[in-house]
């Protein structure tokens, strides 16, 4: 277990460790290399390419998605390496950067061996899928001075820049209370019940797709690609608790993560959860109904509200972060924002929509801080708190219990909890800084 000591001691090394990489000037042209060509390593690959980033390496463990991206990249006028072993990527002395877009159980060891390395990285959120790994992967980063972007890219919007100034000039007046929330109505059989099988999808490496998890025979849903499935395959492996978290580390990471950036970045101090598979009758292993509440030590709670029989929601929005003060309420989501005044606020009803590509300007975040050796607007340090306390909402739900955070001790108060937080490695893999 990392405690307060090494944790924050890894922020200490900036002032005591020689910087050992090399700082870039306006013209060079960054070499980056992609791990995880699924969804959003194709999208993240679209973006880097519109940066005129030189496409290095492109690596997946299915031979299908390492071929649309090489086949994507070339038809780009970028020639990339086809890789299916990350270690190679990783051992490439001529790349100076990754994008980690794996399922979320791999987001920890790739990032931590990336640092190890001399690269910076862009790491897709959640940042993890345990709490101890997230505090290795900001020791990591800091011990090795490297640039950690992670995916949270909501940050990068204009009108969410603006929508959390609002909540912090007190226009709002006192926020006391903070709703986050996405919902859907989906069938009563969910993704299915597929059976394990003895047999491997051609051109799939089961055993490092599985990595430091545990082994498992195959199940599609587990893999979750479904190669049949129109337009998009889904990532239906974040709905087992080896790989990911649920709806709370997918989608909760995004609307609670506006809330943490008003608040200058909280951690809560205490967290509660209730929810279960009232609904779907699928193989899911996490819930389709979740309530989770936060009590943070600033004097405001949050919630997060996550349902699948049920679409309605607050203004008609299937998602968003809203924060309710004494003058009026503030929604924001990816389109737009508004203020809803109180009744006797001086207030005026306002509504702004998106400005810009927050994704695109993500990507140039990143590459201006490769070069200036700044701290990215999505640090590594900021999303492992956001997805702490997530992971916090999940570590309640499943051990029945009210959960407080010690901050001084990084841990929780209750010892029940803790098993929850961190899971040895299958080997031979190590999580080590």
């Amino acid at each position: 277990m990392t405690d307060r000591r090494s944790f924050l001691g890894a922020s200490a090394a900036l002032t005591t460790q020689i910087f050992t990489g090399n700082l870039r000037g306006a013209n060079d042209r960054i070499r980056i290399g992609f791990i995880g060509m699924g969804r959003m390593g194709m999208a993240n690959l679209g973006f880097a390419i519109r940066h005129n980033l030189e496409i290095a390496a492109v690596c997946d463990c299915y031979q299908p998605h390492l071929e649309a991206a090489v086949a994507y990249a070339r038809k780009n006028g970028q020639q990339p390496k086809a890789i299916k072993d990350f270690r190679e990527i990783i051992a490439d002395r001529s790349i100076d950067a990754v994008c980690i877009s794996t399922p979320d159980h791999w987001h920890a060891y790739m990032t931590v061996e990336a640092c190890k390395a001399g690269k910076d990285v862009y790491v897709e959120k959640p940042l993890s899928t345990y709490i101890v790994e997230g505090q290795k992967m900001v020791e990591a980063a800091r011990k090795y001075k490297r640039v950690v972007q992670a995916g949270t890219m909501q940050r990068s919007g204009v009108h969410f820049q603006q929508a959390v100034e609002i909540v912090r000039s007190g226009k709002l007046g006192k926020v006391t209370f903070c709703r986050t929330w996405n919902t859907g109505n989906m069938p009563r059989e969910g993704i299915g019940n597929p059976p394990d099988e003895e047999r491997i999808p051609e051109g799939l490496d089961w055993d490092m797709w599985l990595g430091p998890a545990p082994m498992r025979r195959f199940n599609a849903n587990r893999w979750g690609v479904h190669p049949e499935m129109k337009p998009k395959p889904f990532p239906y492996f974040r709905y087992f608790w080896d790989y990911a978290g649920g709806s709370l580390t997918d989608w909760g990471v995004h609307v609670l993560d506006i809330v943490h950036m008003a608040f200058n970045e909280p951690m809560p101090k205490s967290v509660t959860a209730l929810g279960g598979k009232y609904w779907l009758t699928d193989n899911r292993e996490t819930p389709d109904t979740l309530v989770v509440t936060f009590e943070y030590p600033e004097g405001f709670i949050a919630t997060y509200e996550n349902r699948l029989c049920n679409a309605e929601a607050p203004l008609g929005q299937g998602y968003g972060t809203m924060f309710h003060g004494t003058e009026g309420t503030l929604y924001v989501n990816r389109s737009f924002y508004r203020i809803i005044p109180e009744r006797r606020s001086k207030l005026q009803p306002v509504e702004v929509q998106r400005s810009n590509n927050a994704n695109v300007d993500h990507w140039a975040n990143f590459i201006e801080c490769i070069r200036t050796r700044q701290r990215p607007i999505s640090d590594v340090e900021t999303c492992y708190k956001t997805t702490a306390a997530c992971i916090l909402g999940n570590v309640s739900l499943r051990a029945g219990i009210r959960v407080d955070w010690d901050s001084e001790k990084q841990t929780t108060v209750q010892p029940e909890a803790r098993k929850y937080l961190w899971r040895e490695y299958r080997e031979p893999w190590k999580l080590e800084v």
